[in-house]
């Protein structure tokens, strides 16, 4: 049967972009809608402040008029500027197993991407590393942590063989809070309080977000932000709009005390974030928060035992002063006292970030999943 990919247009050709997940993993059981609602506004440029820098276009791949497959490609001129690069990024890679149905939405993409002088594809991006980055190719055994992405096994070969390569492989540590965990930790506690000891004397000190100061807390956490990753490689600063956006889908889900901020005087030079893993209490909505969606939510919220650490960070010119281990010692200890939570994923980290990942490893954490970055050039 032919394949035909359009360009997403009007509203009902959105509509079956969208809907296209429920409908491939409809008998996934570790799979997890996402909010209709948050997709809606995700993919409306009036409402997600990523396309204020970016072009973006959507393609549909239909056979005999059905949605079969699904593909974003979009240009981040914030990306391009602050990389110099002429990179063009894909995303919101859905398909059923079929390479004629990957190949035709690749090719599409790609195209649309040559035309606008780019010289290199990569991804998957939804859209860009501040969202849902890579694909899962190790890992498929149980549901994806918060805000992190899921494909089923056989996506890898599907774009391995439309000449896409590595770029670059992000890793996921799964580190459980057992017996075994708070013997090491307080075997390795002596260690880390010594060396805060030496950030303490200098005038560093550590604090919990202040909600009630939540736009004034959102600037000195961009400004840390900004700075601490710029150097990390696929890195692209959030606007203050973005940032704003994101903060505020997070805001009722943040815990002050699993929320840290290091500071030197007034100035903010370090940041932590472990946020409930609330993939856990989404999965059963199946994307739908109303007629009951809320009253599960609310049930399911009580159950959440996960932890999901997503950022830790220090302003470079501050960098080997004991911050690091400031604030790792303050942000294990908070996850260690609130004891509902038995375990925590600390992603993603590249799997060339040789001090974190030796970090994370002596704490005992185990790679768990790994997502990975394609490109291909174009040329």
């Amino acid at each position: 049967m032919s394949i035909e990919v359009i360009s997403v247009k009007g509203k009902g050709e959105l509509r079956q972009f969208i809907h296209l997940p429920w409908q491939l993993y409809r008998q996934d059981p570790h799979w997890v809608a996402p909010l209709l609602l948050e997709e809606k506004k995700r993919f409306n440029p009036a409402k997600n402040p990523f396309f204020e820098h970016a072009d973006v276009q959507l393609f549909l791949a239909l056979q005999n008029g059905r949605a079969v497959g699904r593909i974003s490609a979009q240009v981040d001129h914030l990306h391009n500027e602050f990389h110099h690069e002429r990179t063009g990024l894909f995303g919101c890679f859905e398909a059923v197993n079929d390479g004629a149905v990957a190949k035709a939405l690749l090719e599409a993409a790609e195209r649309w991407l040559w035309t606008r002088g780019m010289e290199r594809v990569r991804g998957p991006f939804s859209f860009n590393s501040n969202g849902e980055s890579g694909l899962l190719v190790q890992g498929f055994d149980s549901p994806p942590a918060l805000l992190m992405p899921y494909n089923p096994p056989y996506y890898e070969k599907l774009i391995e063989r439309c000449g896409l390569v590595k770029a670059k492989d992000l890793w996921a540590y799964t580190i459980i809070i057992d017996d075994e965990f708070r013997r090491r930790m307080k075997e390795l506690e002596p260690r880390l309080e010594s060396i805060s000891l030496r950030a303490r004397r200098q005038g560093f000190t550590v604090r919990n977000v202040n909600l009630k100061d939540f736009y004034g807390e959102l600037k000195r956490i961009m400004e840390i932000y900004n700075e601490a990753w710029e150097r990390n490689w696929g890195f692209v600063p959030l606007t203050e709009r973005e940032f704003l956006a994101q903060a505020q889908q997070l805001k009722q889900i943040v815990v002050p005390d699993l929320a840290k901020i290091v500071e030197l005087g007034a100035e903010p030079v370090g940041f932590g974030l472990a946020l409930p893993d609330f993939n856990q209490a989404l999965q059963a909505l199946k994307g739908r928060l109303f007629p009951l969606g809320i009253l599960k939510l609310l049930r399911n919220a009580r159950r959440i035992d996960g932890l999901r650490l997503i950022t830790l960070g220090v302003k470079r010119p501050y960098r080997k002063r004991g911050i690091d281990a400031l604030l790792y010692l303050e942000m294990l200890r908070a996850g260690l006292a609130l004891t509902q939570y038995k375990r925590c994923e600390c992603s993603w980290v590249l799997e060339d970030n040789h001090p974190m990942n030796r970090a994370l490893e002596l704490i005992g954490g185990k790679v768990t999943k790994i997502y990975r970055v394609y490109e291909k050039s174009l040329n």
